[in-house]
């Protein structure tokens, strides 16, 4: 019997690095879904506009999914979302490095939250959570800042920050359970989710 259809609703290169940690051969797909016009629809609220973005990056392929594999009943999406929220405000990717400076600026010295929000479908089943972090910065000078931009180039990071290359050194104390999730995708709760769904550990 062939193992279900197992599919990343993502192009991220982060994330298909992450998802390969587990074992399971998968695809991916980029998601049919227009984000920034989502974005206008979605709550204000940090972790609901993340499960929001997450949820609905995962169910824009649903159709796709059951045209391209119809008789495998238990093929499954998997979608994600992150964004850093400081004060309830949320900070997306920077795009450029001059933004990219002014938010770790604003960060500096405080304590800010990494939402991670995930969604899996399989079939009607749905499962969705929000994976918070809490990250406490250094006080960093303008000169450390525009060094780290440099070094790390982290344009398309949420918060302006690649915790698993030099980003690491801007922080005081990280609070998490699991680290993957600031990377992208909290594998511990995934592998739960997907051995739930019929997935054996390692496609055994």
């Amino acid at each position: 019997m062939s193992a279900p259809t197992l599919v990343l609703a993502s192009t991220s290169p982060y994330r298909r690095e992450l998802l390969e940690r587990l074992g399971w051969r998968f695809g991916v797909q980029k998601p049919l879904f227009d984000e920034e016009a989502a974005k206008s629809r979605a709550p204000r609220e940090p972790q609901a506009h993340a499960a929001f973005l997450a949820r609905g990056k995962t169910q824009s392929l649903v159709s796709w999914l059951k045209e391209t594999h119809p008789s495998d009943s238990k093929a499954t999406l998997i979608g994600g979302d992150q964004l850093v929220a400081l004060d309830s405000q949320i900070l997306g990717k920077p795009g450029t490095s001059e933004k990219a400076f002014e938010q770790i600026r604003k960060m500096s010295g405080r304590t800010h939250e990494l939402h991670t929000a995930m969604c899996v479908i399989q079939g009607e089943r749905m499962a969705e959570w929000v994976h918070t972090t809490r990250l406490t910065m250094r006080k960093l000078s303008d000169a450390q800042i525009r060094e780290y931009v440099r070094l790390d180039e982290p344009l398309d990071a949420a918060g302006s920050y690649k915790i698993e290359k030099h980003g690491v050194a801007l922080f005081e104390s990280i609070d998490c359970d699991d680290w993957s999730a600031i990377q992208g995708i909290p594998l511990l709760e995934l592998s739960r989710v997907l051995t739930r769904l019929g997935f054996t550990p390692f496609g055994l």
